[in-house]
């Protein structure tokens, strides 16, 4: 680091005369505080994955920007440069669209020392592509690319005009690229320098806040990075030379600029862990509070024995990577067991107890836990005959580390627009199947949150849904749809408008009704497309020619459908079956049965047969199904949630190829299909009395109010593996 240093002294010294001199000479620009002391900076473009073809023309980019600004450019793919000595000679290093694992376990470790000792980082549009498996890589970039929709022309918002790489622009910039969405959004742990404005193209996939361009303090050192500048246009764009510019200037530490991101102050130390009182458990078996006036609060769970143990729902595992308690002991002693969702859940840990000699006497202990968490916390206690221990207080550290959330339009779920209350649309809709007598009294088994609400309250009950739907993950509903003209047909651009309010994509399930045919079905499809095709929340998938989706429910109905020849080349149709002699004329395949999952008969052979044939592979999983109250009598087939075990067991065998046949999305059933008992949309804790509805109390170790959302931040979970399990096949 030694030539390092001495360069970070000499341009100290030239900075200090040019500014002593600046009354004289009055430069402009930050290329002309550059310009007083030359440095060298390194552009690497190694590949292992797909490889732009404007990555030349960037290098050439870059070093006429050196000629002209005072920095002299190295261009590599050679990774071996990535050495401590061999990086101490550079002021930055350009990722110029790199993509996949470029670096071995040294030459990661080389870089990170580099710019945490004050070295420069510049990423270049595809290098958010790249070293997938090195996790401290994802905070040098910023955040790790998801998928993008075709070239086109989308607006970009300048935040941040004082930046040196943004110093240039107007408020708003109108250009032409290839539009990366992001695995997660950096914002609160970079400083956002540009965002997109999605309702100005199609494929967008990360809502009101898409960053495109941001910068980063890096301990000693600095991060900058743009999406921008996939095309070989991009480069001869004054504009756009300038962003690259401003970016390396700011990386070399040739000029300077706030990049504090917007998050905690990184220099601040890590957040503590939040202790909980072991007395404050919300469940639990054999346990009880015990007085003592030495402990934490005056109390701590006690009179704890040998298969005893306590659950804490306000507790949440996801992330913690450390257990660490108060306890003491004048009896046997034991084990406590860290778990996760249920007393038997997930085995996280465990921490042996000695006896303290006294149960006033406390001492601390801790373990490292080696399995995820996903749901609530329990400890499960085990030792010897009579009393164990007593716990005082606990904390999971590493907790506020929870894995970043996924949002992803390849989880889809089925929603229903269908219902409806007098004081908004006049007469009841759908609550009172069954023979029911709404509001209280629903054809339901489960309450819902917001009540019998009305499918046309816009800016209520949707609104809502919106927000819930953002909540879970998935990016995409997919709109029940009875006809041209039907009352759901009369909803879609009111449903719509709150979908975009929140980077919500509409796809659309097409239900069977009376006298549907394929032609009618193709009619259909060209009326929705013409209709609403150029609504900013109108599904398109980048990966298909941005086609929409169209889920036929019922499609072996049918007998003929021939006629979806005439639009399958630009859309995506999907017929319900796993029968695949069925599937002629169709792009894809669904399920859509809440119950099938659970053994999912037919899922192996219908996705291998889909990957084969360049389908689409959709299956469907579902929480459980129970119509008893909205089919009175009906002596089919139900399935219960059994808190939660029966949605992770769907989900499951969805993705194990060995069993689900590796989907190209999920379907959830569903969002909010209140009568088949399926829906994910928080039911109400506390339900009208007398009418023996369930609730989704002991969901993943929540109870009363906190498992209202239980399924929606268990479908976040299973967003997040599915992503994840796409990323890695991918690589």
């Amino acid at each position: 680091m030694r030539r390092q240093i001495a360069r970070r002294m000499r341009h100290l010294s030239c900075v200090l005369a040019v500014a002593l001199g600046a009354a004289f000479l009055a430069p402009t620009g930050a290329s002309a505080q550059a310009a007083a002391d030359p440095y060298e900076v390194l552009v690497f473009s190694k590949t292992a994955g797909f490889r732009h073809d404007s990555i030349p023309v960037g290098i050439q980019t870059i070093q006429d920007l050196g000629a002209d600004n005072e920095f002299t450019v190295t261009a590599t793919e050679d990774s071996g440069v990535f050495t401590t000595d061999n990086l101490a000679d550079y002021e930055a290093v350009v990722f110029l669209s790199t993509t996949g694992d470029v670096l071995n376990d040294a030459q990661q470790s080389a870089l990170k020392s580099y710019v945490d000792g004050g070295g420069g980082y510049v990423g270049v549009h595809a290098a958010a592509d790249t070293e997938y498996g090195w996790p401290e890589y994802e905070g040098l970039v910023g955040a790790w690319f998801k998928s993008h929709p075709a070239i086109q022309q989308a607006t970009i918002e300048n935040e941040d005009r004082t930046h040196p790489a943004t110093s240039h622009l107007a408020p708003t910039w109108s250009r032409t690229d290839e539009w990366y969405n992001y695995r997660t959004n950096p914002r609160e742990s970079v400083h956002v320098l540009q965002s997109l404005d999605e309702s100005t193209y199609s494929g967008g996939e990360m809502g009101d806040d898409h960053p495109i361009t941001w910068c980063d303090e890096q301990a000693a050192g600095r991060s900058f990075y743009t999406g921008l500048g996939h095309t070989q246009e991009s480069y001869a764009d004054p504009a756009f030379r300038q962003v690259l510019l401003g970016g390396i200037q700011y990386a070399a530490g040739a000029v300077d600029a706030d990049c504090s991101s917007g998050g905690e102050d990184p220099g601040d130390p890590d957040p503590q862990p939040e202790t909980v009182e072991g007395e404050a458990y919300t469940s639990g078996s054999g346990v009880e509070r015990a007085n003592h006036g030495s402990a934490s609060g005056g109390q701590t769970l006690g009179h704890i024995e040998n298969g005893d143990w306590a659950g804490y729902s306000q507790v949440d595992t996801a992330g913690a990577t450390t257990f660490t308690a108060d306890v003491s002991s004048a009896g046997a002693g034991g084990t406590v067991e860290i778990r996760s969702g249920s007393a038997t859940g997930t085995l996280l840990g465990s921490v042996g107890i000695a006896p303290t000699g006294s149960w006033d006497t406390f001492t601390e202990v801790s373990t490292t836990l080696t399995a995820a968490g996903t749901g609530a916390l329990f400890l499960r206690f085990t030792g010897g005959a009579g009393a164990l221990f007593d716990i005082d207080s606990f904390s999971l550290s590493g907790a506020a580390e929870d894995p970043k959330a996924a949002s992803s339009s390849n989880v889809h779920l089925f929603y229903y627009p269908w219902y409806g209350n007098p004081e908004v649309n006049g007469s009841w809709r759908h609550w009172q199947q069954g023979g029911q007598n709404p509001p209280e009294d629903v054809g339901a088994d489960l309450y819902p949150k917001l009540g019998a609400y009305d499918s046309g309250d816009f800016t209520g009950a949707v609104e809502q849904h919106m927000k819930w739907i953002k909540q879970s993950g998935a990016n995409v509903l997919v709109y029940s749809w009875w006809g041209q003209g039907s009352y759901e047909d009369g909803l879609v651009d009111g449903v719509m408008d709150a979908a975009q309010r929140h980077g919500i994509k509409v796809a659309w399930h097409l239900e069977p009704y009376s006298g549907r045919t394929g032609a009618s079905t193709v009619d259909d499809i060209n009326y929705i497309n013409d209709q609403y095709g150029d609504h900013p929340a109108y599904f398109r998938d980048a990966e298909r020619n941005n086609s929409n989706a169209f889920y036929v429910f019922q499609s072996l109905d049918v007998p003929d459908w021939s006629a979806l020849d005439q639009v399958t080349e630009n859309n995506i149709v999907l017929a319900q079956t796993t029968d695949t002699s069925k599937i002629a004329h169709f792009n894809g395949i669904y399920t859509y049965d809440g119950i099938a999952g659970a053994t999912a008969p037919g899922w192996k052979n219908a996705g291998d047969y889909a990957a084969a044939n360049d389908l689409v592979w959709a299956p469907s999983v579902a929480p459980g199904y129970i119509d008893d109250r909205a089919v009175p009598g009906n002596t089919t087939p139900t399935l219960g949630r059994d808190n939660g075990a029966a949605y992770d067991k769907q989900w499951n065998n969805a993705l194990d190829p060995a069993i689900g046949g590796s989907p190209t999305w999920v379907s959830v059933t569903s969002f909010n299909e209140w009568h088949e008992g399926s829906s994910i949309e928080p039911a109400s804790s506390n339900p009208p009395a007398g009418h023996g509805y369930q609730t989704f109390s002991g969901a993943y170790g929540k109870t009363g109010a906190d498992a209202e959302t239980a399924y929606l931040d268990r479908t976040q979970y299973w967003v997040n593996q599915f992503e994840a399990a796409r990323a890695a096949k991918l690589r």
